[in-house]
């Protein structure tokens, strides 16, 4: 399985008070991705309503997604049980192409909980070996400010503006790198405004929302 061994549940200590986390989920790589989503790393297990990416409920990337390609924000959310409908958005992920992963695979929670402020990257991911697994994908969006710090270090390559890009090279492969406002919602950005970051990105790389969009106006 791909990245087999390289990703794992809690795995050893540093110390006594910060232990080394591994990263709780595979890659999600749809062979048909145009881009690829990379976010920090999840929040602690207890904060899910679901066992896939952007698990707490509190955070809005599947209301934004919802929004622009189902023009309803609550398309993905089951709100009589407060968590996210899992199987329906694995299958519009696979239908629509959008692969999911973050950019550590080991990390330390130097205050116990999710905040990037306070995650200390052990081991970033291999950009390259996600990359491998999606040949028709051109760009990959940071969701927030900690996955865009670790990626433009990664890539040495500067910062682009919130809803920006600049183009990257990685071996052979050329490809745009986004940086877009986090859907968490301690980013003091309104979700409707957020979403119009995201809806420029996926206009640009093809995914014709413009009609979908145009329902919201």
């Amino acid at each position: 399985m791909f990245m087999q061994g390289f990703i794992s549940n809690v795995e050893g200590e540093v110390s006594r008070e910060v232990e080394i986390e591994r990263h709780p989920l595979q890659p999600f790589l749809p062979v048909n991705a145009r881009i690829l989503m990379l976010g920090s790393f999840p929040p602690q297990q207890k904060r899910w309503s679901m066992d896939f990416f952007y698990p707490n409920f509190q955070n809005d990337m599947w209301r934004i997604l919802g929004w622009l390609f189902k023009a309803d924000k609550n398309a993905f959310v089951d709100l009589a049980h407060k968590c996210f409908k899992k199987d329906e958005l694995t299958v519009f992920l696979r239908d629509v192409g959008i692969a999911f992963y973050d950019t550590a695979v080991a990390v330390r929670r130097l205050q116990g909980n999710a905040s990037d402020a306070f995650l200390e990257i052990v081991e970033p991911t291999d950009i390259q070996r996600i990359l491998d697994a999606l040949p028709h994908c051109r760009a990959v969006a940071a969701t927030g400010q900690k996955a865009a710090d670790t990626l433009c270090v990664a890539l040495a390559v500067t910062m682009p503006a919130i809803g920006g890009f600049t183009m990257c090279k990685l071996g052979e492969r050329q490809f745009r790198l986004y940086r877009m406002p986090s859907s968490s919602r301690a980013y003091p950005m309104k979700l409707e405004k957020k979403s119009e970051f995201y809806r420029t990105m996926f206009v640009e790389m093809g995914y014709g929302l413009e009609k979908v969009c145009s329902s919201h106006e």
